[in-house]
Protein backbone atom coordinates (compact mmCIF):
# COMPACT_ATOMS: atom_id res chain seq x y z
CA UNK A 1 0.00 0.00 0.00
CA UNK A 2 3.05 2.50 0.81
CA UNK A 3 4.59 1.82 -2.71
CA UNK A 4 1.40 3.28 -4.00
CA UNK A 5 0.90 6.40 -2.24
CA UNK A 6 4.36 6.77 -2.72
CA UNK A 7 3.94 6.50 -6.48
CA UNK A 8 1.37 9.10 -6.43
CA UNK A 9 3.05 11.60 -3.90
CA UNK A 10 7.09 11.51 -4.80
CA UNK A 11 5.29 13.19 -8.33
CA UNK A 12 4.46 16.41 -6.07
CA UNK A 13 7.72 16.25 -4.32
CA UNK A 14 8.62 19.52 -5.97
CA UNK A 15 5.43 20.56 -7.25
CA UNK A 16 4.35 24.19 -5.96
CA UNK A 17 1.04 23.96 -3.65
CA UNK A 18 -1.05 25.86 -6.26
CA UNK A 19 -0.65 23.81 -8.99
CA UNK A 20 -1.47 20.96 -6.79
CA UNK A 21 -4.60 22.63 -5.46
CA UNK A 22 -5.65 23.11 -9.10
CA UNK A 23 -4.89 19.69 -10.29
CA UNK A 24 -7.25 18.74 -7.51
CA UNK A 25 -9.59 20.83 -8.51
CA UNK A 26 -9.92 19.62 -12.20
CA UNK A 27 -9.72 15.96 -10.70
CA UNK A 28 -12.47 16.91 -8.77
CA UNK A 29 -14.49 18.52 -11.32
CA UNK A 30 -13.83 16.19 -14.14
CA UNK A 31 -14.67 13.49 -12.61
CA UNK A 32 -17.99 15.45 -11.48
CA UNK A 33 -19.14 16.31 -15.51
CA UNK A 34 -18.06 12.29 -16.27
CA UNK A 35 -21.27 11.82 -14.00
CA UNK A 36 -23.79 13.98 -15.42
CA UNK A 37 -22.48 13.12 -18.81
CA UNK A 38 -23.49 9.39 -17.72
CA UNK A 39 -27.50 11.21 -16.66
CA UNK A 40 -27.69 13.27 -20.05
CA UNK A 41 -27.43 16.35 -17.67
CA UNK A 42 -26.51 19.62 -19.48
CA UNK A 43 -24.42 20.85 -16.15
CA UNK A 44 -21.50 18.31 -17.81
CA UNK A 45 -20.37 21.01 -19.89
CA UNK A 46 -19.76 24.13 -17.36
CA UNK A 47 -18.70 21.25 -15.19
CA UNK A 48 -16.14 20.02 -17.54
CA UNK A 49 -15.60 23.75 -18.52
CA UNK A 50 -13.71 24.87 -15.28
CA UNK A 51 -12.08 20.94 -15.43
CA UNK A 52 -10.37 21.43 -18.93
CA UNK A 53 -9.53 25.40 -18.55
CA UNK A 54 -7.38 24.04 -15.87
CA UNK A 55 -5.73 21.20 -17.38
CA UNK A 56 -4.79 22.93 -20.43
CA UNK A 57 -2.91 25.26 -18.05
CA UNK A 58 -1.15 22.60 -15.95
CA UNK A 59 -0.03 20.50 -19.13
CA UNK A 60 1.29 23.76 -20.92
CA UNK A 61 3.68 24.46 -18.13
CA UNK A 62 4.58 20.46 -18.10
CA UNK A 63 4.64 20.97 -21.59
CA UNK A 64 2.72 18.03 -22.82
CA UNK A 65 1.18 19.69 -25.74
CA UNK A 66 -0.63 17.17 -27.30
CA UNK A 67 -2.88 16.72 -24.33
CA UNK A 68 -2.97 20.58 -23.88
CA UNK A 69 -4.44 20.92 -27.30
CA UNK A 70 -6.83 18.31 -26.76
CA UNK A 71 -7.96 20.07 -23.16
CA UNK A 72 -8.59 23.49 -25.21
CA UNK A 73 -10.17 21.59 -27.71
CA UNK A 74 -12.78 20.17 -24.89
CA UNK A 75 -13.06 23.16 -23.68
CA UNK A 76 -14.25 24.96 -26.74
CA UNK A 77 -16.28 21.58 -27.52
CA UNK A 78 -18.46 22.23 -23.83
CA UNK A 79 -19.55 25.75 -24.93
CA UNK A 80 -20.51 23.75 -28.43
CA UNK A 81 -22.32 21.00 -26.79
CA UNK A 82 -23.72 23.47 -23.75
CA UNK A 83 -25.69 25.00 -26.99
CA UNK A 84 -26.67 22.27 -28.42
CA UNK A 85 -28.06 20.16 -25.46
CA UNK A 86 -29.75 23.06 -24.38
CA UNK A 87 -31.91 23.36 -27.61
CA UNK A 88 -35.19 22.82 -27.33
CA UNK A 89 -38.54 22.50 -29.51
CA UNK A 90 -42.13 21.96 -28.02
CA UNK A 91 -39.96 21.99 -24.64
CA UNK A 92 -38.38 19.51 -25.84
CA UNK A 93 -34.86 18.97 -26.43
CA UNK A 94 -33.91 18.39 -30.06
CA UNK A 95 -30.87 16.40 -29.68
CA UNK A 96 -31.79 12.89 -28.50
CA UNK A 97 -29.31 9.54 -27.86
CA UNK A 98 -28.69 7.93 -31.07
CA UNK A 99 -26.24 6.03 -32.75
CA UNK A 100 -23.46 7.19 -35.88
CA UNK A 101 -24.85 7.26 -39.28
CA UNK A 102 -22.07 5.15 -41.62
CA UNK A 103 -21.90 9.26 -42.67
CA UNK A 104 -20.68 10.12 -39.24
CA UNK A 105 -18.51 6.92 -38.50
CA UNK A 106 -16.50 8.06 -41.67
CA UNK A 107 -16.13 12.08 -40.00
CA UNK A 108 -15.11 10.24 -37.12
CA UNK A 109 -12.47 8.80 -38.76
CA UNK A 110 -10.87 11.53 -40.68
CA UNK A 111 -11.25 14.18 -37.03
CA UNK A 112 -9.13 10.95 -35.88
CA UNK A 113 -6.75 11.34 -38.82
CA UNK A 114 -6.59 15.05 -39.07
CA UNK A 115 -6.66 15.49 -35.44
CA UNK A 116 -3.56 13.12 -35.15
CA UNK A 117 -1.78 15.66 -38.50
CA UNK A 118 -2.46 18.46 -36.49
CA UNK A 119 -1.00 17.47 -33.11
CA UNK A 120 1.99 16.30 -34.37
CA UNK A 121 2.41 19.50 -36.05
CA UNK A 122 2.09 21.67 -32.66
CA UNK A 123 4.76 19.61 -30.95
CA UNK A 124 7.04 20.27 -34.31
CA UNK A 125 5.72 24.21 -33.96
CA UNK A 126 7.15 24.32 -30.70
CA UNK A 127 10.25 22.48 -31.15
CA UNK A 128 9.79 19.72 -28.43
CA UNK A 129 11.94 15.99 -29.14
CA UNK A 130 8.93 13.32 -29.60
CA UNK A 131 9.48 10.71 -27.96
CA UNK A 132 8.05 7.41 -28.18
CA UNK A 133 5.03 8.18 -25.15
CA UNK A 134 4.29 10.99 -27.01
CA UNK A 135 3.12 9.33 -30.23
CA UNK A 136 1.21 7.55 -27.89
CA UNK A 137 0.07 11.07 -27.29
CA UNK A 138 -0.83 11.69 -30.52
CA UNK A 139 -2.23 8.64 -31.23
CA UNK A 140 -4.95 9.01 -27.86
CA UNK A 141 -5.45 12.63 -29.12
CA UNK A 142 -7.34 11.84 -32.38
CA UNK A 143 -9.86 9.43 -30.17
CA UNK A 144 -10.44 11.66 -27.59
CA UNK A 145 -11.04 14.76 -30.08
CA UNK A 146 -13.55 12.48 -32.10
CA UNK A 147 -14.99 11.02 -28.66
CA UNK A 148 -15.77 14.88 -27.79
CA UNK A 149 -17.51 15.74 -31.27
CA UNK A 150 -19.68 12.73 -30.66
CA UNK A 151 -20.68 13.22 -27.25
CA UNK A 152 -21.60 16.98 -28.11
CA UNK A 153 -24.01 15.45 -30.61
CA UNK A 154 -25.14 12.55 -28.14
CA UNK A 155 -23.64 9.63 -30.18
CA UNK A 156 -23.50 6.51 -28.19
CA UNK A 157 -20.12 5.46 -29.48
CA UNK A 158 -18.47 8.65 -27.89
CA UNK A 159 -18.51 6.04 -24.86
CA UNK A 160 -16.67 3.39 -26.67
CA UNK A 161 -13.66 5.73 -28.26
CA UNK A 162 -14.00 7.27 -24.43
CA UNK A 163 -12.97 3.66 -22.97
CA UNK A 164 -10.67 2.56 -25.49
CA UNK A 165 -8.49 5.81 -25.31
CA UNK A 166 -9.21 6.30 -21.11
CA UNK A 167 -7.30 2.68 -20.91
CA UNK A 168 -4.34 3.94 -22.91
CA UNK A 169 -4.05 7.20 -21.06
CA UNK A 170 -3.84 5.75 -17.65
CA UNK A 171 -0.53 4.24 -17.49
CA UNK A 172 0.90 6.77 -19.99
CA UNK A 173 0.15 9.47 -16.99
CA UNK A 174 1.68 6.76 -14.83
CA UNK A 175 4.29 6.76 -16.84
CA UNK A 176 4.93 10.71 -16.46
CA UNK A 177 4.66 10.60 -13.09
CA UNK A 178 1.10 12.45 -13.03
CA UNK A 179 -0.07 9.93 -10.56
CA UNK A 180 -3.40 12.28 -9.76
CA UNK A 181 -4.30 12.78 -13.77
CA UNK A 182 -3.37 9.03 -14.19
CA UNK A 183 -6.06 7.82 -11.48
CA UNK A 184 -8.65 10.17 -12.64
CA UNK A 185 -8.43 8.43 -15.95
CA UNK A 186 -8.83 5.17 -14.22
CA UNK A 187 -11.89 6.62 -12.84
CA UNK A 188 -13.03 7.88 -16.35
CA UNK A 189 -12.88 4.33 -17.79
CA UNK A 190 -15.43 2.89 -15.11
CA UNK A 191 -17.81 5.88 -15.36
CA UNK A 192 -17.53 5.52 -19.00
CA UNK A 193 -18.32 1.90 -19.03
CA UNK A 194 -21.39 2.86 -16.89
CA UNK A 195 -22.13 6.05 -19.48
CA UNK A 196 -22.45 3.28 -21.88
CA UNK A 197 -24.71 0.99 -20.21
CA UNK A 198 -26.82 4.03 -19.10
CA UNK A 199 -27.13 5.60 -22.35
CA UNK A 200 -27.91 1.97 -24.40
CA UNK A 201 -30.70 1.62 -21.73
CA UNK A 202 -31.88 5.08 -22.33
CA UNK A 203 -31.40 4.32 -26.63
CA UNK A 204 -33.46 1.14 -26.19
CA UNK A 205 -36.07 2.35 -24.07
CA UNK A 206 -36.87 5.10 -26.29
CA UNK A 207 -37.15 2.33 -29.49
CA UNK A 208 -39.52 0.33 -27.49
CA UNK A 209 -41.51 3.44 -27.45
CA UNK A 210 -41.36 4.54 -30.81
Amino acid sequence: MNHISNFFLSAYEHTPVGDIVLEAIAFVFGIASVIYSKKENILVYPVGLIATVITVYLLYKAQYFGDMMMNFYYSVMSIYGWWNWSRKKNNKTTIPVSRTSLKEKIIGVLLVVVTMVVTYLVYKSFGYDIKPENYIDIFTSGIFFTAMWYMANKKIENWVLWIFADLITVPLYAYRGLGMLSLQYFIFTILAIQGYLAWKKSLDNKQIIS
